[in-house]
């Protein structure tokens, strides 16, 4: 017997006239039912200074922003340098080559897309989703960018209902974090 799918999230970063946002749904689901409407998949690290989200297998997710921690302490001026690290280990440790997640990492000034193949991706127009709403949220944001003159937060915010609309594995129960100029 195989066990139902675990579906758990959408995320989305945006910077805009030096704000970055990022917000997550709440929606967990397990084959064809939702077993959680209130989960928390983006939080603040490093003293309000980076956010990070999450798209994948939650015990993962936490094992490896733990890592990113660590990156980030060894790291403290260079988020690149700890997000490229992170990718490194994830890659090629023997058990963290085995979890099963996406982080997206930002602070003032980027945005990265982190996954366990070693991709550190930094996208050309500060916009950047993950999970199982997320190109409906990249294609809201994309959108929302180029034709409002919402702020950052907004246009997370509005992305994300967007896609709840869309994805039935997203739900309204938006979380928002932003860091300011």
């Amino acid at each position: 017997m195989t066990e139902p799918r675990t579906r758990a999230t959408t995320v989305v970063a945006v910077r805009r006239d030096g704000r970055t946002a990022m917000a997550g749904d709440g929606q967990v689901t397990m084959g064809d039912t939702v077993v959680k409407d209130s989960a928390q998949k983006v939080r603040v690290l490093k003293e309000g200074k980076i956010l990070a989200g999450f798209a994948g297998a939650v015990a993962d997710a936490f094992t490896l922003f733990e890592k990113l921690d660590e990156k980030i302490e060894r790291f403290p001026a260079n988020l690149t340098k700890a997000c490229v690290e992170l990718a490194k280990d994830w890659r090629t440790d023997r058990f963290l080559r085995r979890l099963d997640a996406l982080l997206v990492v930002a602070d003032r000034n980027e945005i990265f897309l982190i996954s366990g193949d070693g991709n550190v991706i930094s996208p050309d127009d500060d916009v950047v989703a993950i999970g199982s709403g997320g190109s409906f949220a990249l294609a809201a944001a994309r959108a929302l960018l180029l034709h409002s003159d919402l702020d950052a937060g907004q246009v997370a915010r509005e992305a994300l209902s967007i896609a709840g609309e869309i994805c039935i594995y997203t739900n309204q129960k938006i979380t928002v974090l932003e860091l300011d100029a």
